[in-house]
Parts: C-alpha cells; structure tokens; sequence
C-alpha cells in the first residue's frame, strides 16, 4: 500500500513538473512594473482600504486563467484561433487592433519601469534602455522554448523580494489582516479617485494580454487533456503566489508611504526611495532589484503575447519554437513593439510616468470584459469542448467578475461626467 502510493505520488510529482511553466509565469509578470506601480500607489494612496480585492481578485483570477489552460488542452488552440474559427475574421480583425493598441501601452510601462529601476543605482536610461532592449530581443528570438521557459521561471521567483521588503517595512500586521477581510462602506466607491484605483488593481491582476498568452504557451508547451489536472496545479500555484506578492507591495507601501504622509508617487522608484528612510537599505534595495526583475521579465512577455494574440487571430505562423524565417511576421512584431516601447520611454517625461502607468492598467479593467464574454462564450460550447464545458460555479465566477468590471467602469465614467 505504501510503494503504491509513494509510486502514485511520484508520478503526479513528475507530471506537475512537465506541465509546470505557463500557469505560474503568466501569473507571476502580472506583476510587472503596472502592477508594482500600481499597488504602490494604492498602498501610498488609501493605506489598506484596497486590500479586500485581494482575496475576490484571487478566485476570480484562478477562474479565468483556468478557464484558459483547460480551453488550451483541449482544443489545442490558442484564444486567438478559436475566436476567429467561431466567430469570424472580422470581428478576430477589430479585436486585435483593441488589444494591439492596449498591450502597447503595457510594454510602454515596462520599459518605464527598466528605466527608473536602474537609475535608482545610478545609470542613466538613455543606456539601459537600448541595452535591456536588445537582452530580451535576444532571450526570445534565439533561445528555444524549454530554455526561455526556464529563464523565465527563474525570474518568477525573484518576486519573492517583495515578502521580504513589506516584512522589512514593520506593517501593522494586524490592521492588515482586518482590512483583507473587510471591505469598505459604499461611500468608498464614490469617491472617483478610489473607484479608478480599483478598476487598475483588479486590470493590472487580470490582464486581458495574460488569457491570450497563457493558453498560447499550454498550446506550445504541448500540454493535453492527459497534462490538464497537473496544469490546473500549475496555475492555481501561480495565481496564489502573485497575490500574495502583490498583497506585501501594498502592505509595505501603507506601512511607510501613507502612515508617512508619502501619498504622491510619480514613478515606481518614488516608492524605493521613500522605504529607505523609514524601513531601510535592505528593504530600498530588494524593491529596486524587484522592480527592475519585474520590468525586464514582463518586457520579455508582452511584446511575445501580443505577437503570439496577433498573429493567431491573423492566421500567421508563431512561436518561439520556430525560427525567424519560419515565422517572420510574429518576429517582426515581436521586435517593433520592443523598439517602440523602448523609444517611446526615452521620449516620456518623468512626471507623467505614473499617469501613463496607472493608466494602462485601468484600460486593461476596462477592456477584460469583452475578452472574458468571448472566453465564456467558447468555454460553454459542448462541441468544442465536450466534457470539459465550465461548471455551474465556474460560470457563476467569471460572468459576475464580467459583471462587476462593467459596472465598476460605467460607475467610473458617471464620476467623471458628474465631475
């Protein structure tokens, strides 16, 4: 009895292993240089009035990128390409424009975060830019799969830091704790300020970009129906550990920055410099490398699932499998959107980093709805996907998460037309 279940036990140890990747990357460069910014800011801003979303924002995003792991297994098709094999080119056509147009502003805010990194130690962006740009060019185009897969779960965990650096800032532990459980009253959410913040936390924590990456990256990695319960593992592992993390940067910002009076951040590194004083050079220095990790590391996947959105919705061949010459238009692409985003930061004024930023994210709130109601729509579809058709409570989940964000955005925009 007991070899059997040892036998067992390796087994699925072995099986988790092979599938592990996608799940925990996709879920772990959410937390790229919008969301670290973006969860500062919340933090500096409203203290811990923003961390009930914590535990709603973690369901949801468990939900939704299984939801995509399982589409991925078993069709064997990205989002891209069933969008367009059920509801046509045209409607494929318009949709890539919007999420082109949208992931740009997010590759835009990486590099930010590269360039304000690394000017925390001193180097000027006009250097580390270029030089960044042309590293994570190289990572994908001339690594093989396996081996930008492995780099890139060594940058996953990196995040780590972000623990450290919230338990160096001494929070208030406690009050924390009471304010992950317990949201505010409703007189919260009429405040304009408040309900834009909400909308970025919970666009930054489920991007419309990681839905499409992800089921490209099952697709890729080759994971099937067989892999798809070690699969959900993978991404129920990632979407816990990136919450948690991003749980930590608001908890360290609220403990320092806002306690503090620090309630302005301009740029990500506005929040490094404000820890040093008030939790000290190690926890300044963990948030710089933390930052600059996450910068980098999310450089590398948004232009790559942007490419891999684009080209299959377009029909073109993509993959970092394949050679340049083998599927030049999603290498192409590839490239333009680094060297854009690259260029465009040396352009951008320091002073409006953080618009830029924060901004992204809440289009990304804004946007995931339309992305979700065509996941939902494909997810139910008995011909497509036979047996593994969503559950009654899976359906539950993801349509009020699609609820929910269209309400918080037509609430958003009333704020503003009510000024």
């Amino acid at each position: 009895m007991r070899m059997r279940f040892l036998k067992r036990w390796k087994t699925r140890t072995l099986l988790f292993l092979a599938v592990v990747g996608p799940g925990f990357i996709t879920a772990n460069v959410d937390n790229d240089a919008g969301g670290i910014l973006t969860y500062s800011s919340a933090g500096a801003q409203f203290g811990h009035l923003l961390l009930w979303t914590m535990i709603p924002i973690t369901v949801a995003l468990i939900v939704v990128q299984e939801m995509c792991a399982r589409m991925g297994a078993v069709t064997g098709k990205g989002l891209s390409d069933l969008i367009r094999e059920e509801f046509g080119f045209r409607i494929t056509f318009f949709m890539m424009i919007g999420i082109l147009i949208t992931n740009f502003g997010n590759v835009v805010t990486e590099f930010i975060g590269i360039a304000t990194s690394l000017e925390l130690f001193g180097l000027p962006r006009y250097a580390t830019v270029p030089i960044c740009g042309v590293i994570v060019w190289l990572i994908v185009v001339y690594g093989q799969y396996k081996s930008v897969e492995k780099v890139f779960l060594g940058a996953s965990f990196f995040y780590i830091t972000y623990i450290f650096a919230g338990a160096l800032a001494h929070p208030a532990w406690r009050d924390a704790t009471i304010a992950t459980f317990k949201p505010p009253g409703l007189k919260a959410f009429a405040d304009q300020a408040y309900l834009y913040m909400v909308i970025g936390v919970i666009g930054t924590t489920i991007a419309p970009w990681m839905q499409f990456y992800l089921q490209s990256s099952i697709v890729e990695k080759g994971v099937t129906k067989r892999g798809y319960r070690a699969s959900q593992l993978d991404v129920v592992t990632g979407c816990v550990f990136t919450d948690i993390v991003a749980w930590f940067i608001i908890v360290a910002c609220a403990a320092t920055l806002f306690v503090h009076g620090f309630r302005d951040i301009k740029v990500a590194a506005d929040a490094a410099q404000a820890l040093r004083p008030l939790a000290g050079d190690y926890a300044y220095i963990l948030f710089a490398v933390g930052l600059f990790n996450a910068s980098l590391f999310a450089a590398s996947i948004l232009p790559l699932s942007t490419a891999y959105t684009v080209c299959e919705g377009l029909g073109f061949e993509s993959g970092v499998g394949m050679k340049f010459s083998e599927a030049p238009f999603f290498y192409w692409l590839y490239t333009l959107l680094i060297a854009a985003g690259g260029a465009l930061v040396l352009l951008i004024r320091q002073e409006r980093a953080l618009q830029i930023v924060v901004g992204s994210q809440v289009v990304n709130g804004i946007v995931l709805p339309f992305v979700l109601i065509f996941m939902l729509l494909l997810i139910n579809k008995k011909e497509l996907m036979g047996e593994y058709v969503n559950t009654h409570w899976f359906n539950v989940i993801a349509w009020a998460t699609t609820v929910i964000m269209i309400v918080l955005s037509v609430a958003w925009f009333w704020t503003l037309r009510a000024g």
